[in-house]
């Protein structure tokens, strides 16, 4: 039976609530780093090892690649594959193998990392209440490694499929980009406007950005549904567009001060950048920068992860307090033992 939503008009328990979950189960906030960073790692190595390697075949040294940007290495990179079509095409399918295999683990991680903050969101006091007290907190935590195994496995297949249509989704959107952008270009060069292009150019791009932003919304919320009501990908798909309907406006306003929090840590974190930038230039001091900057690249990352898993257990808040089953393939109500163990 749905709770009454009178609790939850506000944006500010849901942000607390979502923030002391996501505190409550750090050990996800790693495990979904790591996860993460493996997936970089994997698309990173593969580049410029290739660059490297026709480097040396043409008789370029290392330290001559290393002093490039990544502009260059890419450019070396694919000139030299173009001149290879043999090599291309294995490079290809090898990247292709990476990508696939690289998105199955976050896509992995992520199962794991949902059913536990949903878990978490289902049975945790009301932390976002004061007084808050340690007891307290410490009960919101339901991290087991044999409760994340478990969603992860249970949640895999439905993930991957979803990750499968989010990735079809990027792909038409990107193409429709791209003729936007050369249908532009082609009109305002005939109309000899060629001082409006970078204004049209902008104004493309930042549809594309709002686009994607909502694309990766409606993705969230699916897992989302998918993780609480333990459903399938097209019963996800009619609960989320259930849910918009039933709650626009409360997913609007967390929506928008999310989007404004994450606004804000981006711009602290390129200001603390920035920053240490300044600080490399010092005699002497500058040698500790490069430590530092790598201390730094790891609080941001975290604090991002940990951004994100708050917006995560927000959403799983305002969705299991007005939740309606809009099909009748799995009962939302009836999990499965290990949902309840």
């Amino acid at each position: 039976m749905p709770r009454p939503m009178a609790d939850l008009r506000t944006v500010t328990p849901l942000l607390k609530r979502g923030a002391l979950l996501a505190a409550a189960n750090w050990e996800v906030i790693v495990l979904q780093f790591l996860a993460e960073s493996a997936f970089k790692l994997l698309l990173v190595v593969p580049v410029i090892g290739a660059a490297f390697l026709l480097a040396l075949l043409a008789g370029e040294s290392a330290v001559d690649i290393a002093a490039r940007d990544a502009r260059q290495v890419v450019s070396l990179l694919m000139s030299g594959l173009l001149a290879r079509p043999g090599a291309l095409a294995a490079y290809l399918a090898g990247m292709l193998v990476l990508v696939v295999g690289g998105a199955a683990i976050t896509f992995l991680a992520k199962g794991g990392t949902v059913a536990v903050l949903v878990r978490a969101e289902r049975h945790a006091p009301p932390v976002e209440r004061p007084p808050l007290r340690l007891a307290v907190f410490r009960r919101a935590g339901a991290f087991r490694i044999e409760r994340y195994s478990s969603g992860a496995r249970r949640l895999f297949t439905r993930y991957l499929w979803l990750g499968i249509v989010l990735m079809v989704v990027y792909a038409v959107v990107g193409g429709a980009y791209l003729a936007s952008v050369y249908g532009a270009y082609r009109l305002v060069a005939s109309a000899g406007l060629g001082v409006a292009w970078t204004l049209v150019a902008t104004l493309i791009s930042a549809v594309l950005v709002a686009i994607i932003t909502i694309v990766n919304l409606l993705y969230l919320l699916a897992q989302v549904a998918i993780a609480a009501e333990d459903c399938s990908v097209g019963a996800a798909c009619l609960r989320v567009g259930e849910f918009l309907r039933r709650d626009a406006r409360s997913i609007g306003v967390l929506f928008g001060a999310l989007l404004v929090i994450v606004g804000l840590a981006t711009i602290a974190s390129l200001l603390a950048m920035a920053s240490l930038g300044v600080i490399g230039f010092v005699p002497i001091v500058g040698l500790a920068v490069v430590p530092i900057q790598l201390l730094a690249w790891l609080a941001r990352a975290l604090v991002f992860q940990y951004l994100g898993l708050t917006a995560l257990c927000a959403y799983v808040r305002l969705y299991r307090g007005g939740a309606v089953s809009v099909t009748a393939d799995v009962p939302g109500a009836a999990l499965s033992a290990e949902w309840s163990s």
